[in-house]
């Protein structure tokens, strides 16, 4: 039996907030703090959750890909739940960003894998691809291997063990693997430098911060990010994604926080994002300026689900990030 549930007219007088009656929060489960939990996906692909941002394995014949690495503290219990889905070698780690939450197992789990050889290890006619270090290739955009490393006599922001060292620079790179095409693109959102990884055969994406199902999307102007670089990007996940029966299913996206997602939850995140950015840009047409706008909410009525007033991300500074973005 449906418990009863009272129902009211909002007045005037009733705000946007989350003591009203109405404003709820969905109730997402989450991994215990320090455990990673394992969701097979589809076909070979599975996500885990629980190392800062969710994290993508591929598993099969020709060994095992990564989509993201997670927090550095938690890289040996990553690497623990990956070889209980396969014991076949670690071949390559896709950082969709620089973030912490997403490459901070670089160093440590890079060295728990090995790169494809170009030749048997028995022909000496030419290099065997290997770096003189054992280790998994880490393929990441230009500008991610820019910001982590540094001009020589500079110091870097990261150690060299966490650099990728295999680099694109062009709209995508392609990988035949685990039989099925896995295409990384370029997809400019929240830094400059986002990737998002399409594995084909599964028919499911990992898109990153590029999709947060927890906050509203994360900004990082220093590193060429802005809020219509957001809802160009989430544009470009809906192009590729297509909808199973009844819009369930189909696609699956693996977002950078979150629950695993379907197309039109996408949709739905890209509406939210437009709409915001619509009406600050409103707001800035109208001469009002970076208090004004904060004053005046504009994200009053996607601040019960999204919102946040403490932790490293806040709706304040989604607001500031997305006015400057705008401004410029």
């Amino acid at each position: 039996m449906l418990a009863a549930v009272s129902v009211g007219i909002l007045s005037s007088a009733d705000t946007y907030t989350q003591t009203s009656s109405w404003a709820w929060k969905p109730s997402i489960r989450t991994t215990a703090s320090g455990q990673i939990d394992i969701l097979p996906i589809r076909d070979n692909v599975s996500m885990l959750v629980g190392a800062g941002g969710n994290i993508t394995v591929s598993a099969g014949n020709d060994g095992i890909l990564m989509v993201d690495d997670g927090r550095a503290d938690m890289s040996e219990k990553v690497w623990a739940a990956v070889e209980s889905i396969s014991r076949r070698p670690l071949r390559y780690i896709v950082n969709t960003s620089e973030r912490l939450e997403h490459s901070g197992g670089n160093d440590v789990i890079a060295l728990k894998g090995s790169t494809i050889p170009f030749r048997p290890p028995e022909d000496a006619r030419v290099s065997d691809g290997m770096r003189g270090v054992e280790r998994a290739n880490i393929i990441a955009y230009l500008s991610v291997f820019d910001r982590m490393s540094a001009p020589t006599g500079k110091v870097a922001a990261r150690a060299e063990a966490a650099w990728p060292d295999n680099t694109y620079s062009s709209p995508q790179k392609k990988l035949f693997f685990n039989d099925e095409p896995v295409v990384i693109m370029h997809v400019p959102s929240n830094t400059d430098g986002n990737s998002i990884v399409h594995f084909r055969g599964a028919d499911v994406v990992s898109v990153g911060d590029l999709v947060d199902l927890t906050g509203y999307p994360v900004l990082d102007i220093a590193a060429g990010g802005s809020i219509e670089a957001v809802v160009q990007g989430l544009n470009r996940v809906i192009e590729i994604t297509v909808p199973g029966r009844k819009s369930e299913e189909g696609t699956l996206v693996v977002p950078g926080h979150g629950r695993l997602a379907d197309q039109p939850d996408v949709v739905y995140y890209q509406q939210m994002t437009a709409i915001i950015r619509d009406r600050i840009k409103n707001m800035i047409g109208k001469g009002m300026t970076l208090e004004q706008v904060k004053a005046a909410r504009p994200t009053r009525d996607y601040d019960p689900r999204f919102g946040a007033t403490t932790g490293p991300w806040t709706t304040d500074m989604f607001v500031e990030a997305a006015y400057a973005s705008l401004k410029k």
